[in-house]
């Protein structure tokens, strides 16, 4: 046995597919000609991966406008007033904003799966979505016939229908990405989005079998965009607790980034419960230099202190780039953290005796 290592999810897109969505978004290039650079991407992504030694593979997200809005492609219902969110570096980024229902999601992260798995062989994992990121679409003011509370039941409907699809299409995991949970304390202290937000999430992770939730995971982290975050001012303990309820079989922890991550393994250690393993970051994905395979190892071997090895992974602390957009990180170096990541956690593994 030897401790499981995988990746987040979004990988910088080569510089040539970076000028293709510009001359896209110009009317200057054709959905047709997009889509192929895209498949491009994803095959180079894929074979980098396998290169690099990882058992699990992801297809990078080439072919995702964001980690948060590729399930509103097409959708026709939309303003660009929706809620803003607010980068430590004064940059922002801001959500859509539903006017009319029903709410449909126009691409499932099924298709992105499907395309991955014609270029590899090995297991591939797919992120998704989580719910309580989607119900910021509904704005303060209620929609003419449509409430908020029959949004909502369609967008866990549409939810579950996107991770059971995902799952039937042969994910190896599927990953809830939930970067809104840690933000959600800073613009509400009290807890009470939080609170919401957990619950919708596991209105959709409760329809779903023992069996179905050991593949499920969920991510956290406090944002990465242009090498800033929007919320690792918040401290961590008021988060995890809550975390925890979700119903899931994996957990996928920012912690490289963290300032004092013994700390937080501590309350991580606190809710551990038998059944779930949790993935600690060990690789910063917005730190300009690339971490050695030795501090990787060296990570991985506090995190076994305090998280019983058969329930302790590894992972990147984030996507590289969430964003389509964001060139604030090089291709290369995401791939070089990613090897130091296999590596360390390799290193670790024989140091432990596994």
């Amino acid at each position: 046995m030897s401790i499981p290592t995988e990746p987040i999810g979004s990988i910088p897109r080569p510089r040539s597919l970076q000028e293709a969505l510009a001359e896209h978004a110009e009317g200057r290039l054709s959905d047709t000609d997009l889509a192929g650079l895209q498949q491009q991407a994803t095959a180079d992504t894929l074979a980098r991966l396998e290169e690099l030694g990882c058992t699990v593979l992801v297809d990078g997200e080439q072919g995702k406008p964001s980690f948060v809005t590729y399930p509103l492609a097409g959708l026709g219902t939309l303003a660009s007033h929706g809620a803003v969110i607010p980068f430590a570096d004064g940059h922002t980024r801001q959500l859509p904003c539903l006017t009319s229902g029903p709410f449909r999601y126009q691409v499932r992260a099924e298709t992105y799966l499907r395309d991955a798995r014609r270029h590899t062989d090995r297991p591939v994992k797919q992120a998704v979505i989580a719910p309580s990121a989607l119900s910021l679409l509904y704005p303060a003011e209620p929609i003419d016939g449509y409430s908020r509370e029959a949004f909502l039941r369609d967008l866990a409907d549409e939810a579950e229908a996107d991770i059971r699809g995902c799952l039937t299409a042969g994910a190896h995991r599927v990953q809830l990405d939930f970067t809104e949970g840690r933000l959600s304390l800073k613009l509400d202290p009290s807890g009470g989005v939080l609170d919401d937000f957990i619950a919708l999430n596991n209105e959709v992770l409760g329809r779903f079998s023992d069996d179905e939730r050991a593949r499920l995971g969920v991510h956290t982290c406090p944002g990465g965009d242009h090498d800033s975050t929007h919320s690792l001012d918040v401290d961590y303990a008021d988060l995890l607790p809550k975390l925890f309820r979700l119903k899931v079989g994996n957990f996928y922890v920012q912690l490289a980034s963290e300032p004092d991550p013994e700390r937080v393994l501590r309350i991580i250690a606190d809710q551990l419960r038998p059944g779930i393993r949790v993935f600690v970051g060990v690789t910063d994905p917005i730190g300009t230099t690339v971490e050695t395979p030795e501090e990787v190892r060296d990570r991985v071997l506090l995190a076994a202190r305090y998280i019983p090895v058969d329930q302790l992974g590894t992972c990147d602390d984030c996507g590289f780039s969430p964003f389509a957009d964001d060139t604030s990180t090089s291709r290369d170096l995401a791939f070089a953290k990613i090897e130091a990541r296999v590596q360390g956690t390799a290193l670790a593994s024989q140091a432990l005796g596994l």
